[in-house]
């Protein structure tokens, strides 16, 4: 069986890593049964410390396709990738396509796969924010129409889809690939040397991620959530890796920053998990973060007022912060100031073996 992976984003690196090493395995253990795995980078992340350093991390072969759309607008950027896709298709003739998560590299390489019959694997599948303003929200509802095998981490995903009509004999609730690949690197965190280059204590001070733009692209939003982050920068020495697009933005809406606000470049997988874990707080608009801290047991304000990951909320260390300034602020400092720590506990199926569960299954599928 011949399989293409499909990744674009930092995110996707993370979940397909683990589905590599267990087909890489499979293939050892049953040689007549194996499968022919394939990558395929769309280059929607081209930065070096937004893609390179992640295949290092994760030792991940390199990719077979690296299409290289970079930037540009949603439509520019889903067209090129959907017409470079094609070319693909056309040469390599797959049986399957798996696409992870929600960016635009999964649903633009799912419309294509769709289009020329091939089958469609759909690992992160029935996550809803029912927020349409959402680019990814976009991506994930049609994505999940397209799929002909729905991957679920959470047992909300498998309601969502229901109620929208997908066929039962479709879903498949495995648990979280990006649990695993937390899971499996984790003790390399020790090797680290990311806190002593920081000088960091463990528990001693906040780190902050950003990438939703209606958070740093919006100038009115950065600049309060940047006079927030000034504001507990006051209490807590803060790390803040930002995205290359957006440090000049932020720089120009903020020129007094507090001594102990680091704006930093992006931050490679093993190094961001060892700061992760060692984290008084995070604060985030990432959905892969609110999971990664709920498994972890650490504290996480989400800088949102929706969540398509329900679970981390309901029974993780995740809380809804909402995007009110001073709301985001008392909550932080509920934290830090007066202790109120929200327990949390490991969802279903988050066990490290979703990788597993995941290729088992498509070796029999038709």
């Amino acid at each position: 069986m011949k399989i293409i992976s499909v990744v674009g984003a930092r995110p996707n690196f993370m979940k397909m890593a683990p589905i590599d090493k267990e087909i890489r395995k499979h293939n050892s253990e049953f040689p007549a049964e194996g499968f022919k795995h394939i990558i395929c980078h769309t280059g929607q992340h081209y930065d070096m410390n937004m893609s390179d350093v992640f295949f290092y991390d994760l030792e991940l072969p390199k990719p077979e396709y690296y299409l290289n759309v970079g930037s540009g607008s949603h439509a520019e950027q889903t067209a090129k990738i959907m017409i470079e896709f094609e070319k693909v298709l056309f040469n390599e003739k797959p049986d399957i396509i798996i696409v992870y998560g929600d960016v635009n590299s999964t649903i633009a390489c799912s419309l294509v796969a769709a289009k020329l019959g091939i089958k469609i694997v759909h690992v992160e599948a029935g996550l809803r924010s029912f927020d349409r303003e959402m680019p990814e929200e976009i991506n994930r509802v049609l994505t999940d129409h397209l799929a002909d095998y729905l991957f679920v981490t959470e047992k909300a995903g498998i309601k969502n889809l229901d109620s929208e009509g997908i066929p039962q004999d479709k879903m498949f609730f495995v648990g979280n690939v990006m649990i695993d690949s937390l899971i499996y690197y984790l003790p390399r965190t020790v090797k680290s040397n990311i806190m002593y280059n920081l000088e960091l204590q463990p528990s001693s001070y906040l780190l902050v991620t950003l990438h939703r733009p209606s958070n740093v692209d919006n100038p009115e939003n950065i600049t309060k959530i940047l006079s927030l982050l000034n504001k507990l920068a006051e209490k807590r020495k803060i790390i803040f890796p930002v995205h290359p697009r957006a440090r000049n933005r932020i720089k120009n809406n903020l020129s007094d920053f507090n001594k102990n606000l680091f704006i930093t470049d992006p931050i490679g997988y093993i190094d961001f998990l060892t700061l992760m874990k060692n984290a008084e707080l995070v604060l985030t608009d990432s959905g892969g973060i609110q999971e990664e801290t709920t498994y972890l047991g650490v504290q996480c304000l989400t800088i949102r007022n929706n969540t398509e990951r329900p679970v981390t909320v309901e029974i993780g260390t995740n809380q809804l912060a909402g995007t009110d300034s001073e709301k985001i602020l008392q909550a932080a400092y509920g934290i830090i100031n007066n202790g109120e720590i929200k327990k949390g506990s490991i969802p279903d199926l988050w066990d490290g073996k979703t990788s597993e569960r995941i290729v088992h299954m498509i070796s029999n599928f038709q």
